[in-house]
């Protein structure tokens, strides 16, 4: 099955890291060249897109895209992690009740753009290192501060009073720390607060409700039916800028070629595709020749 090529929107269930599915997927298919769309901490479940064959080269353009997350705020206990995974750090008893209008108010401030310091139990990295490193050795470092988007942050169900838990839904950009969030939100309430619970409900073009489980890819491997699981690399890109070529220009798209920018492409990153359907490329502008565009990756294999 090394010829294979798509993506499977997996189901990853809690207690797995995101290598751990990559592992057991080689396994299952038999097929080294695997890859994943952005880590999920092992405590958060939810759609984890994975790439096989070459469709590896296109698992940049899914982790980049934006991420829909439900979870629950907990009020009352800060912990080293952040999640419920660490030890707890602050206590401090919540007595206040907020209706559904507070909350809301608090929810306002945090979107649009917005700083965020990665907690030190994460894998960004600092001098060659990441941060969880340094917490497991005892040793201090500064973070990084980074820049996120928060595209809409709601209250999810329909409670009229809050007190201990919040429930929520996030939209936000690639490298939110939604545990940071819960974290910032339960300071602007004047109380710690950590991440009880999150599952990540959407990934780029891929949503929950089209995911797959392990136990459901082995019975399509069993079965000879893995067409059933692994969606075209086209599914994958179906949020990018789409353009068709004809056969002269497919030769050149194959080979890497520098083009003139098609008319309404020149400022963005875009696929292309043959008239069979076939994503040959994905292209983006030229950084130093106006007018031109150049490929970021050639996904087809010249035949």
């Amino acid at each position: 099955m090394e010829h294979l090529s798509g993506v499977i929107p997996l189901y990853k269930p809690k207690g797995m890291t995101s290598h751990d599915c990559v592992r057991k997927l080689r396994g299952i298919l038999g097929i080294q060249k695997i890859g994943h769309t952005g880590t999920l901490d092992p405590e958060v479940d939810g759609v984890l897109a994975i790439c096989i064959g070459r469709a590896t080269k296109i698992a940049e353009f899914i982790t980049g895209t934006s991420k829909t997350y439900t979870g629950v705020i907990a009020l009352g206990k800060a912990t080293t992690t952040e999640d419920v995974s660490g030890e707890v750090v602050e206590e401090k008893e919540v007595r206040h009740t907020w209706t559904r209008a507070d909350i809301e108010r608090v929810f306002a401030a945090f979107v649009g753009t917005i700083q965020q310091t990665p907690p030190i139990y994460s894998a960004v990295k600092v001098n060659g290192k990441k941060l969880y490193e340094y917490a497991r050795a005892g040793i201090a470092v500064e973070r990084p501060t980074r820049t996120v988007e928060i595209y809409r942050l709601e209250i999810a169900g329909d409670d009229e009073e809050f007190s201990t838990r919040i429930p929520f839904t996030v939209d936000c950009s690639k490298g939110t720390y939604v545990r940071t969030l819960a974290v910032d939100i339960g300071r602007a309430l004047g109380y710690p607060a950590h991440l009880e619970a999150l599952t990540r409900t959407r990934s780029g073009p891929f949503a929950l409700k089209e995911c797959v489980t392990f136990a459901d890819i082995e019975r399509a491997a069993q079965a000879g039916d893995l067409a059933s699981v692994v969606l075209d690399i086209g599914r994958a890109l179906s949020g990018m800028k789409k353009w068709t070529v004809d056969g002269a220009l497919e030769k050149k798209v194959l080979n890497g070629a520098v083009l003139s920018a098609p008319k309404g492409f020149q400022n963005e990153v875009f696929s292309v595709y043959n008239k069979h359907g076939e994503c040959l490329a994905i292209y983006r502008p030229h950084p130093s020749k106006a007018g031109l565009v150049k490929p970021a990756k050639v996904i087809a294999v010249r035949t």
